[in-house]
């Protein structure tokens, strides 16, 4: 019963959508990082639309986090017109 509430708040606080795209383990991977990325950026929307971050710490927690995608993206080579 435990378990089941725990997958039950994680699915609620962290859902992951289906991916519907070329199936390669790198794209797959990058999906993840771009659905962890959007699920951050709408809590810390949240947290600073509610006034508990400034717009300028928000801004920083964002760039930060894009830097993070763009970091993931390069190192997967998604997007270099490479052919595996």
């Amino acid at each position: 019963m435990a378990q089941s509430n725990y997958e039950d708040k994680n699915s609620f606080l962290y859902p992951r959508s289906s991916y519907y795209g070329q199936v390669k383990p790198k794209n797959l991977v990058f999906n993840a990082n771009l659905q962890e990325f959007a699920q951050k950026v709408s809590y810390i929307s949240s947290l600073e639309t509610g006034g508990k971050l400034s717009p300028e710490e928000a801004f920083g927690k964002i760039e930060a986090l894009w830097e993070e995608l763009e970091r993931s993206k390069n190192k997967l080579e998604i997007g270099n017109n490479v052919s595996v």
